[in-house]
């Protein structure tokens, strides 16, 4: 389904790129857009601001929702002549479609124009559209090279009953590459050095399925409950990659009984920042194995939220660790691994399906 240019390593760029193309051409980088589906924000945010606008892909874009529940993501830009389309600049939603500050266009979430003052609708002033994907009020758009439709679908999340949380979302904004965050995933020997993780196993060996990749480990820690005290968990995990800029972590920590799950999203911003949003759910806690700080005495709707926060908290602590290396590494196509790496190069294979060959993207000549 994809193909990369003479099955280079990512990161082994030709310099013939065709112009327009975003794409790094030193020979120890990465492309800084690979394709696939990346993190837009929630629904809840959407129809509480009614329109967002947002640095994405290396473009400005404005995200709303119409009166039956449609979401559009679309690029910043008034097809008529060119005024940028959001809240600064004096966009607005009305009725469900998006009105252009300068001349009044209105444009429905498929892009097009339906309305303008005094007129016919313009029928060739269409907005440059992105597919979305939501998963759980979660909303993702698609990125392809040279516009090209998406190549598969996001996984529905699997739905063991109810009862889970609401979302806790922390995001960071840092210099990095969503291929090299996402590789934590594989990158094993990390985990007890950087994080201090004890008993770390990798359960079975990576999986691959064409853009999907799954990974399976365990492990122990020991952590700090703000004044309370210390708390011992004893951790397995399953992590779903599905293209670069969106995993998703089922753990089960044994010793308390609890479920949550975790969704590391990165999203590239202009080709050098991303930013990385850590999503986190825990499910209702009826019977805890062990008492945790009185959580056991706490009511039953106010456990899994409460965990939640927690498990939050304890996230974005690794990610800053994490942060601190990823802003300053440099990306090195052959790194010199060790038996305990665990299955780096197996991962860079996978992501090489992400840099297609920008002439298998063209649009074939008339």
């Amino acid at each position: 389904m994809f193909t990369s240019r003479r099955n280079l390593i990512p990161g082994e760029v030709s310099n013939a790129m065709p112009a327009g193309v975003h794409c790094k051409t030193n020979i120890r980088s990465l492309p800084p857009f690979p394709e696939g589906w990346y993190f837009i924000g929630t629904r809840e945010t959407v129809l509480k601001k009614q329109l967002v606008d947002q640095a994405w892909m290396g473009l400005n874009i404005v995200v709303w929702c119409d009166e039956e529940g449609n979401i559009c993501v679309a690029e910043s830009i008034c097809a008529h002549m060119g005024s940028d389309l959001g809240p600064a600049a004096g966009g607005r939603v009305v009725g469900g479609w998006l009105v252009c500050p300068f001349h009044g266009f209105e444009f429905d979430t498929s892009g097009r124009c339906v309305a303008t003052p005094g007129a016919a609708p313009a029928r060739s002033a269409q907005l440059r559209v992105f597919e979305t994907r939501e998963i759980d009020g979660l909303i993702f758009a698609w990125w392809g090279l040279h516009g090209r439709p998406s190549q598969w679908q996001l996984p529905a999340v699997p739905p063991n009953g109810g009862g889970w949380s609401g979302f806790q979302i922390r995001t960071v904004r840092f210099r990095g590459h969503p291929q090299e965050t996402s590789e934590n995933s594989v990158d094993i020997a990390h985990l007890s050095y950087v994080h201090g993780y004890g008993n770390v196993t990798n359960e079975t060996p990576v999986s691959i399925e064409g853009p999907c990749l799954e990974s399976r480990f365990g492990f122990t820690t020991n952590r700090k409950i703000a004044k309370i005290g210390r708390l011992s968990l004893e951790v397995s995990a399953i992590a779903q990659v599905v293209g670069l800029g969106y995993s998703f972590v089922e753990f089960q920590e044994h010793s308390i009984g609890m479920d949550a799950r975790l969704w590391v999203l990165a999203t590239p911003v202009d080709g050098t920042l991303i930013d990385l949003s850590i999503v986190s759910r825990v499910r209702e806690l009826r019977k805890p194995k062990r008492r945790i700080a009185g959580l056991g005495f706490l009511p039953r709707r106010w456990r899994a939220p409460i965990m939640n926060k927690f498990v939050a908290d304890l996230q974005i602590q690794d990610v800053q660790q994490d942060v601190t290396i990823w802003s300053r590494k440099h990306y090195v196509p052959r790194p010199r691994l060790t038996h305990s790496d665990g299955e780096v190069m197996k991962y860079r294979a996978y992501c090489a399906q992400f840099y297609p060959d920008p002439l298998d993207c063209e649009a074939p000549s008339s």
